[in-house]
């Protein structure tokens, strides 16, 4: 039996022997096409090349593209199990030609594969044509197909078209005729919906371009582009009429049977079925990034990721299943999809944990089902407000609820669950207006109310295709802005990250077909990822697509100073202490700042050691890994909480670095915390780490700012040529100059107390003289004296000497330092109980024309703006005495 892999490989090995470049799958999140939620067909990657935007240096390629149909307009997921046909993910074979050959190659390259390569009896095969290309007929005759098989169609069926306008053409498809035993009837005819003619190819010839009034022109350059489903081929090529009959279809299933101990051919054949299928569209989705959410792409995933698990329930599955089977499609398809196998440990981690989180509620939610269900019969419908009910505290999506009831025939009613969600984003809108956000922000929630949140995609790639949903002018809407002009674009998915948890907003460009501009900051505000643009060419309309492109220099910046920021955080609280949290953070390109509770100054050797293994864990190149869960799981894994941030059922935890501390999955990780911003790949994609220093930031609270990367290795180059500088003038060598400054420090210091002590003997008159005369004044022995050739600085010690000379006394001293005045006063400690030396300069700084002055009773000191009245000062303070 021909394997679903050998038929992929037959497939791209035969059109590259024809000159085409074998060209990877593209990812499933399409970055070249904002309105597709998953890339959905073989020529999504090859858009642009269709259209001439692009240009590669192949004019033919061929690809097996993985596609996922759950959402949007492409949406098989009601009919997956149920179906001989249905998949949320399926390969689709392809090859393109980029106005390199068109109809008169496509169709015998076709006819040849299928017939050839693939074996396949001719005389089973028809086709279909648009109704009007008779060139196509031609050649169909010429390759062997009898005309009576050549079928014509004058429907879209047959008219291939992108879009309104732009590119489109006529199509052929290929059919199988499964034999008379099989009901239905030829494609055109009444019994066409049957299983007997199955399409198995569709050659697309894009030959027209259309315009808005309907009329077409040639295309200058004429392209082929084609598909054909690997699984639909396989179940032909492999005698079955069935795609879950195919060897790896069946290699899945029979997994699911093991796991949960139930026959797979038995009554429960449709749930083992669904859980095959939607395990590659999950663990294909997981592997790129995709990780489920309530908004988006993410939420799509949960919801096929949860209606699996609600089929494991019903096979009696008490455990979780899902992730037990992903070896098994590794197995399968790892071979020629790597990201399966590089990922498994984060496709098993996400299946394990949101399977665990859903069973929590399931029970909970069925039992609820079905009381409100009981006594409806078929035919009959679950109110809406149930429904509801049902998505909002229990987080079944309406689709699940629906499934559930499938099998009952009961329905749900549609519209009073869309009511009962447009209640409740009425009261979540009358919340938001009261909680005293600027009454012009309200733009900002009828955009996410009309549009849903923005899609982010910004933790995968820096640039991407986005489609303009709405342009603000002040607090007001527009539909275009011309250039020279400063607005708010708002695209329904950007790769720009919105200022929060401490992480600058991107910047970068944003270009239409029309116009450009520059994007200064991102924000963000009721879920809506707010660019701050400037117009700089042409006009920008509402609706247009656009390509967005982050600043990745200084994205990359960023991304090193976050995750550093992550490393500075536990090396703060390995050397200081498990009392470091974190207060207050900047992410900036330049720099990260860092506020953290502790109570004191780091001191050097603290600091050093931070430092020491902050860059430890640089150089252990670690990966940087990020997962969803609970934020109860995620503390009980030792993450810690990111201050300021608000945290909801979810949380996004990013682990970087390998220590035996206890902490993660395994024990070994270092740094563990929430956080939904950008990070490296790997630990050593930061670069290099240098601490600035601390300070305080506030009562209890230190900050530290460091550097990382370029900005780091500058800075130590810097100061590497400061030390160089400051060896040169003290004419010594660069691991010396410590030393050399301390021999300096202490010969100053010496010299300073050496001119400290001329002064003191030069203010009293010479070595050992006792200054001035004493007074004795009421039983007070009192010197006053004005001094020159000292400073307020001085008087103290000079003071301290006259006052051991005079062993019981007052002094009082006034330094005349270039017409201001420096005043000090000493009692001595027998006398300060009748006299205190702060009642003495408090009344000699009053004629000295100053205010206050205060000290201890036994040594004050004060100053004034005027030493010319230096005596009547020294007689205010014998008045004090008096």
């Amino acid at each position: 039996m021909t394997s679903l892999a050998d038929i992929r490989s037959t497939f791209l090995d035969y059109f590259h022997r024809q000159g085409h470049e074998v060209v990877p799958s593209s990812p499933l999140v399409p970055r070249n096409d904002p309105t597709l939620m998953f890339t959905n067909s073989g020529m999504v990657q090859f858009k642009n090349l269709f259209t001439g935007l692009e240009h590669r240096d192949y004019k033919r390629a061929t690809t097996s593209q993985k596609c996922v149909r759950a959402g949007g307009k492409h949406n098989d997921l009601d009919n997956v199990g149920y179906t001989a046909r249905h998949h949320t993910f399926f390969e689709m074979l392809g090859n393109f030609s980029f106005g390199d050959y068109f109809k008169s190659e496509a169709i015998p390259f076709a006819w040849e594969l299928l017939t050839r390569d693939f074996g396949i009896d001719a005389s089973r095969l028809l086709t279909t044509v648009y109704h009007t290309d008779d060139e196509a007929v031609e050649i169909w005759k010429k390759v062997g197909v009898p005309e009576d098989r050549i079928i014509r169609i004058d429907t879209s069926d047959n008219f291939w078209q992108m879009g309104p306008t732009g590119p489109c053409g006529p199509c052929t498809e290929i059919f199988y005729d499964h034999g008379d035993h099989i009901w239905g009837g030829p494609p055109g005819s009444p019994e066409e919906d049957g299983d007997r003619f199955i399409e198995i190819w569709n050659i697309v010839f894009m030959q027209n371009e259309q315009f808005e009034d309907g009329s077409m022109v040639p295309l200058d350059m004429q392209s082929i582009d084609t598909g054909m489903g690997l699984e639909r081929i396989g179940a032909l090529l492999q005698g079955k009429h069935d795609n879950y009959d195919t060897d790896l279809m069946r290699a899945l299933i029979e997994a699911s049977a093991h796991a949960t101990s139930v026959d797979p051919d038995g009554d429960g054949n449709v749930h083992h079925r669904v859980i095959a299928d939607h395990l590659r569209s999950t663990s294909f989705l997981i592997a790129e990034g995709v990780l489920p959410s309530n908004e988006g792409r993410g939420y799509v995933l949960r919801r096929i990721m949860r209606r699996a698990m609600r089929h494991a329930h019903l096979l009696g599955a008490k455990d979780p299943v899902m992730h037990r089977l992903v070896p098994e499609l590794v197995k399968q398809m790892g071979g020629h999809y790597p990201e399966l196998s590089e990922r498994q440990a984060t496709i098993e981690e996400t299946l394990l944990g949101e399977e665990e989180r859903f069973q929590q509620t399931l029970d909970r939610g069925l039992k609820l089902l079905a009381e409100e269900s009981t006594g409806l019969e078929e035919g009959q419908s679950l109110p809406g407000e149930t429904a509801f009910k049902l998505y909002d505290t229990y987080g079944f999506p309406l689709d699940l609820t629906q499934d559930a009831l499938r099998d009952r025939g009961i329905l749900v009613d549609t519209d009073g669950f869309d009511a009962a969600m447009a209640e409740q984003k009425a009261k979540a809108r009358a919340a938001w207006a009261g909680s005293g956000e600027a009454a012009d922000a309200a733009v900002w929630f009828d955009i996410a109310d009309e549009h849903g949140a923005t899609d982010f995609l910004g933790y995968d790639t820096e640039k991407a295709e986005g489609q303009i949903i709405a342009i603000v002018s002040g607090s007001d809407r527009a539909e275009a802005a011309r250039s020279g002009e400063t607005v708010q674009i708002v695209c329904n998915q950007t790769p720009f990250y919105a200022e929060s948890g401490g992480q600058v907003g991107d910047s970068g460009t944003l270009t239409t077909d029309t116009g450009r501009a520059t994007i200064t900051d991102t924000k963000k505000a009721a879920g809506v990822f707010i660019h701050f643009a400037e117009v700089t060419e042409g006009e920008i309309t509402r609706g247009q697509g656009a390509e967005l492109e982050v600043d990745h220099g200084r994205r990359t910046d960023i991304r090193a100073n976050h995750s550093a920021t992550h490393l500075l955080h536990e090396a703060l609280r390995e050397a200081l202490g498990d009392h470091v949290a974190q207060r207050g953070s900047l992410n900036a390109p330049d720099r990260l700042r860092f506020d953290f509770s502790h109570g004191k100054a780091i001191s050097l050797d603290e600091m050093r050691q931070i430092e020491h293994r902050v860059n430890e864990m640089i150089r252990q190149n670690s990966p940087v890994t990020t997962r969803i869960m609970t934020p109860d799981d995620a503390r009980s894994l030792g993450a810690q909480a990111l201050f300021g941030e608000k945290y909801g059922d979810e949380v996004r935890v990013v682990s970087m670095g390998k220590a035996d501390t206890g902490k993660g999955l395994d024990g070994q990780t270092w740094s563990i915390e929430l956080c939904g911003g950008t990070h490296v790949r790997q630990t050593g994609d930061i670069g290099a780490f240098v601490c600035l220093g601390d300070s305080a930031s506030s009562a209890g609270v230190r900050r530290v700012e460091a550097l990382t990367g370029q900005a780091a290795l500058d800075y130590l180059s810097a100061q590497d040529h400061r030390l160089a500088e400051a060896a040169l003038m003290l004419k010594t060598q660069a691991a010396e100059v410590p030393e050399r400054i301390k021999a300096l420090m202490d010969d100053r210091k010496a010299l300073q107390n050496e001119v400290a002590q001329l002064r003191r003997e030069l203010a009293m008159g010479g070595g050992g003289s006792a200054g001035p005369e004493a007074k004795e004044i009421n039983g007070v022995s009192f010197k006053a004296q004005v001094l020159s050739g000292v400073t307020g600085k001085d008087l103290p010690g000079i003071i301290d000497e006259m006052k051991g000379q005079m062993g019981s006394g007052a002094v009082l001293l006034i330094a005349d330092t270039g017409g201001k005045a420096a005043v000090a006063a000493g009692v001595t400690k027998d006398l300060t109980d009748r006299v205190s030396a702060v009642d003495l300069v408090r009344a000699a700084v009053a004629e000295l024309g100053g205010k206050g002055g205060g000290g201890r009773p036994d040594m004050a000191q004060g100053g004034g703006k005027d030493a010319a009245n230096a005596e009547a000062a020294i007689a205010a303070a014998e008045q004090v005495l008096q």
